[in-house]
């Protein structure tokens, strides 16, 4: 008869997330991971098939959480330049804690690819999602004459999405909200 599981596998992802997002993927041993989490190698391995499959749910718990609800600011705004640079500045806000822990999705890349496909998918799903989000804002902030109508909606907001993960590569170097948020500034003047 199966045993029944015996911890709260949600709760096992959220903080495998924040420890894979502080220290890595490599940086990261099953036994800080049983540790953290209060379980069992035995258990890890039967709810998550090992490390790998504890990471690729890390991976989509940070999507479903922090990533979806720097979409939903893009949604709630009106003005796309207020929009953008407050959630350009919320992302280096949240990139320079810790010391600069950057972002979950662009360490994963930096540090796992290009071996990792499971990794490529899951960062370049996240990825897709913020540039067709963009894209939409600003769509719609062409058509109120928000920004100039010469500008690709989807290709403005590639570059964006390519600037941000820049600028979350540069808060790991440089965790210093300050020296980093003028930089939002400058991105937008991309937008005309």
């Amino acid at each position: 008869m199966a045993r029944t599981r015996e911890f709260d596998t949600e709760a096992a992802v959220g903080r495998a997330m924040e420890l894979f997002w502080t220290r890595g993927y490599e940086a990261t041993s099953v036994r800080d991971l049983t540790r953290e989490l209060g379980i069992g190698q035995g258990s890890l391995y039967a709810a998550f098939g090992g490390k790998e499959g504890l990471y690729q749910a890390a991976l989509t718990h940070y999507r479903t959480t922090l990533a979806a609800a720097a979409l939903r600011t893009l949604e709630e705004g009106t003005d796309v330049r207020s929009v953008i640079r407050s959630l350009l500045a919320e992302r280096v806000r949240i990139a320079v804690e810790g010391g600069g822990r950057g972002c979950l999705a662009v360490n994963a890349a930096c540090e796992r690819l290009p071996e990792s496909l499971e990794v490529r998918r899951a960062v370049r799903d996240m990825q897709d999602a913020s540039r067709d989000a963009l894209a939409e804002v600003l769509r719609a902030a062409r058509e109120r004459g928000e920004i100039e109508p010469r500008h690709d909606p989807r290709t403005l907001a590639a570059y964006l999405v390519t600037f941000l993960n820049g600028l979350l590569v540069s808060a790991k170097v440089t965790p210093d909200a300050r020296a980093l948020e003028p930089l939002v500034e400058v991105a937008l003047v991309a937008l005309g």
